[in-house]
């Protein structure tokens, strides 16, 4: 028992082989995802080091991606986490998210409704409830910010239009993407998703501000609207 109890400490690590250790003689790039949680994580648990947890965690929860998916009671519920590193953990990949959209050379670009679709799908395709969000994006197509307007079943006597846009005149966005998801898993589009996306589109001509898609995401697959003429004339 001792002996295994000995194997979970970071500082049984030779200093060279220490995440914080790493990452300050190598920079973080050289760091394995596993090294980069256990430097937030900082401390490991009964028979797991910092790095052991952080493998577990990418395992059972799908990757970083799944980690920024999961809730953050699950994230919180993993065995050597709780609150305060769930906490951590969140804020660094949301300040990561943030980073991208922030610096005009690192920011992604939408060029066609698979590049819109990257940006959320895998977040968006495991919402419980159906979530609109809009891709705010400037005259060359890169992302300003992604905005979440809406959580609910997608009703046009429910969702008011002009909310959508609210982000949008806030951030002087030329155009957006608008994206929402159907928990049923099927990303068909229902006659109500039409007439929403009618509606926007005539709102977003009389703002000046192009609404480039509609996208309906449903379990690893999307549906562009425009591409299917749903709702754009």
């Amino acid at each position: 028992m001792d002996e295994a109890r000995a194997n979970y400490r970071i500082t049984d690590l030779a200093v060279s082989e220490r995440p914080r250790e790493r990452l300050a003689k190598l920079g973080p790039q050289a760091l394995s995802n596993a090294e980069l949680l256990a430097i937030l994580l900082r401390v490991g648990v009964s028979g797991e080091n910092a790095v052991q947890v952080g493998q577990r965690l990418l395992q059972t929860l799908g990757g970083l991606s799944g980690l920024h998916r999961a809730p953050f009671e699950e994230v919180q519920a993993q065995r050597g986490v709780g609150a305060a590193k769930a906490a951590t953990l969140k804020a660094a990949i949301e300040l990561g998210r943030r980073l991208q959209l922030e610096d005009p050379e690192e920011r992604p670009t939408v060029n066609s409704p698979a590049d819109a679709a990257e940006l959320v799908r895998y977040e968006m395709s495991a919402l419980e409830q159906e979530h609109l969000r809009v891709i705010l994006l400037n005259t060359r197509n890169q992302v300003l910010d992604i905005a979440e307007v809406y959580h609910g079943s997608l009703n046009a006597s429910m969702v008011r239009v002009g909310e959508v846009f609210v982000p949008a005149v806030r951030r002087n966005a030329a155009s957006v993407v608008v994206v929402h998801n159907h928990p049923s898993g099927d990303p068909s589009p229902s006659p109500e998703d039409v007439r929403v996306t009618e509606a926007m589109v005539e709102a977003g001509k009389l703002l000046d501000i192009e609404v480039l898609d509609h996208l309906v995401i449903g379990q690893g697959r999307y549906v562009s609207m425009k591409e299917r003429g749903l709702g754009f004339k």
